[in-house]
């Protein structure tokens, strides 16, 4: 009896070697595969760069706290990287829908839509346009490029400037505008022409 026992034991050994090899593995396998997960979810990983979804002919409304639409961004095509969650947008069109004053719209080249830091920066062919109000004149602004901070009502921008406002002509390096306050700051040197006063 005690070859059989002995043949039933190696036997044992054998199968309990086989499956702690398995199950090493399987855990070896299960590692390797959330390093390299890992690896592609950081910023500099090709994966993580991926956009994960494209919207075209899109338009997206921003509500205020009181639950009325406070600003709509367009566009024809969006495209969100999730890593930064950033939403790159090809021919973007901005519009503020204040009730208390005149809507401004932007149109650009491209948009750069940070969520995170609620900041929108236009690049391409910046056109802002305000038609008059109750105690503002239209106002026309070109540039290059233009940071677009919507919940304060904030637009800037460091690059040179084109102004109409009303039969005013401005032009100057730098710009703070307030929609909000009805108010632009200039930076920088620049020239501004006022039309001739009507005659009396």
């Amino acid at each position: 009896m005690a070859p059989v026992s002995y043949k039933r034991t190696a036997h044992r050994w054998r199968l309990l070697a086989l499956m702690l090899s398995a199950v090493f593995c399987a855990f070896g396998s299960f590692w390797l595969v959330q390093v390299m997960q890992g690896e592609d979810n950081t910023p500099g990983g090709s994966a993580g760069n991926e956009p994960d979804y494209i919207i075209d002919n899109f338009s997206w409304v921003r509500m205020s706290e009181t639950g009325k639409p406070r600003y709509v961004i367009s566009g024809e095509r969006l495209t969100h990287h999730p890593v930064d969650n950033t939403a790159l947008v090809d021919k973007p069109v901005v519009q503020s829908l204040t009730v208390e004053h005149p809507p401004m719209t932007m149109t650009a080249e491209r948009a750069l839509v940070s969520q995170n830091q609620n900041q929108i920066d236009l690049t391409g062919n910046v056109d802002i346009k305000r038609p008059a109000g109750a105690k503002s004149e239209p106002l026309r602004i070109r540039t290059e490029a233009l940071t677009v901070l919507p919940d304060e009502d904030i637009v800037k921008t460091d690059k040179a400037i084109e102004m109409q406002l009303g039969a005013s002509s401005v032009t100057g390096i730098g710009m703070l505008a307030n929609n909000a306050t009805q108010q632009v700051h200039l930076g920088g040197r620049g020239q501004i022409i006022y039309p001739p006063r009507a005659p009396r």
